[in-house]
């Protein structure tokens, strides 16, 4: 079945999930009923009315009934995710927790759960309790070990070149010129999620090209941000206004032309031939009996062995990886990053020495390619 890229599908979001093909979606963004459960009008103090979130669509009889449609949606969400993909899903504390153990009673592996810090958010008017301020994300992968997308580097560029952190703040409701209306100058939609919040889970988490999908389309923000960044988009609506507000949105929307130089933001390291620790050695870049040092640290060394193993000081003996990990106590380690060797006057990155190797002008049947059986990822 060819997928059907830039469209929104009518209906039920769980009979639309089921009619397409399984590990085609790369990514699912989803903005599920909150579950409210408001009994009774909000007022301000001056007696005006809240304009709160009252929709049939956010009603459910029982805490059982909502658990057994979040049950629904994320089965046939985890159907169409690629291995590789992941799922982002909003809530408040209404609905993330019991969200959350869905989740991983499915076998999602969470990856983080981020903070949407409101800079705008709606007083509690009665003064009962604190004022709600935040909603919960949750990034999950399909399961515990995949491999998923992450732009680590587009996130720092975000943020003044500092680790993105989970506490996202700056990002206010949408409000202004960015709130859709109707025909009637009234909120097209109750819950829409501000750009700036989509903008920062697509870019961070699909890549150009890939397929990003919303079960729960409503205002269609998710589609605008995905087609200004130059992916694909598909979004599942049943209620046929939404539709309407949406796709006209969308069609409005005219992106920059497509240079990948420029809308690529993967990691320039991620994506260059992959190249083996061993193939620095068969090549002379390094050499058996050579010393290197963890961290810079001159008393934490190894020496690596003609085999491409290196040798620590205590006697440990593994990959790159391994040695450094045994210096961590365990933890993961990137040794291409934490190893040093002594050139001239100063120490280098073994990464600085790989990217070396990529540029060198080797003979055709050495150069580092992905093809090549004996440069595989160390």
């Amino acid at each position: 079945m060819k997928l059907p890229l830039n469209q929104i599908l009518t209906g039920d979001c769980v009979e639309s999930l089921n009619s397409l093909p399984e590990k085609s979606i790369d990514l699912v963004f989803a903005d599920p009923p909150y579950n409210l459960q408001l009994k009774n009008e909000l007022h301000r103090p001056n007696m005006t009315k809240v304009d709160a979130v009252d929709d049939l669509w956010d009603q459910f009889d029982t805490f059982e009934a909502y658990d057994e449609f979040t049950r629904k949606w994320l089965t046939a969400c985890k159907r169409v995710l690629k291995p590789t993909g992941s799922i982002w899903v909003i809530g408040s504390y209404h609905n993330i927790f019991r969200v959350g153990t869905t989740l991983q009673d499915l076998g999602f592996w969470i990856l983080n759960d981020v903070i949407w810090v409101k800079t705008n958010p709606m007083p509690n008017f009665r003064g009962v309790r604190f004022t709600n301020a935040h909603e919960t994300l949750i990034w999950a992968s399909p399961e515990q070990g995949a491999k998923y997308t992450f732009n680590y580097r587009a996130m720092k560029g975000l943020n003044e070149e500092k680790q993105m952190r989970s506490d996202w703040w700056l990002l206010s409701l949408a409000t202004g010129s960015e709130r859709i209306k109707d025909e009637n100058g009234a909120k097209a939609h109750s819950t829409q999620k501000p750009e700036a919040l989509l903008y920062r889970v697509i870019l961070s988490s699909s890549n150009p090209g890939d397929v990003v999908l919303d079960p729960f389309f409503g205002s269609g923000t998710t589609g605008a941000i995905a087609k200004c960044l130059h992916r694909n988009w598909i979004g599942l609506e049943r209620e046929e206004k939404y539709i309407q507000v949406a796709q006209k949105r969308i069609d409005a929307i005219q992106p920059e032309t497509f240079d990948p130089h420029t809308f690529d933001t993967r990691s320039k390291a991620k994506s260059a031939p992959q190249v083996a620790f061993s193939a620095l050695v068969e090549n002379g870049f390094l050499q058996a009996g050579q010393k290197l040092f963890f961290l810079k640290d001159t008393a934490r060394s190894a020496t690596i062995k003609p085999d491409a193993r290196i040798r620590t000081a205590d006697g440990f003996e593994g990959s790159i990886h391994q040695a450094g990990s045994h210096y961590m106590n365990g933890s993961p380690c990137n040794g291409w990053e934490y190893w040093y060797l002594q050139e001239n006057d100063g120490l280098i990155s073994l990464d600085d020495v790989r990217q070396k190797y990529r540029l060198a002008e080797l003979p055709p049947n050495q150069k580092p390619t992905r093809e090549d059986p004996k440069i595989q990822a160390g």
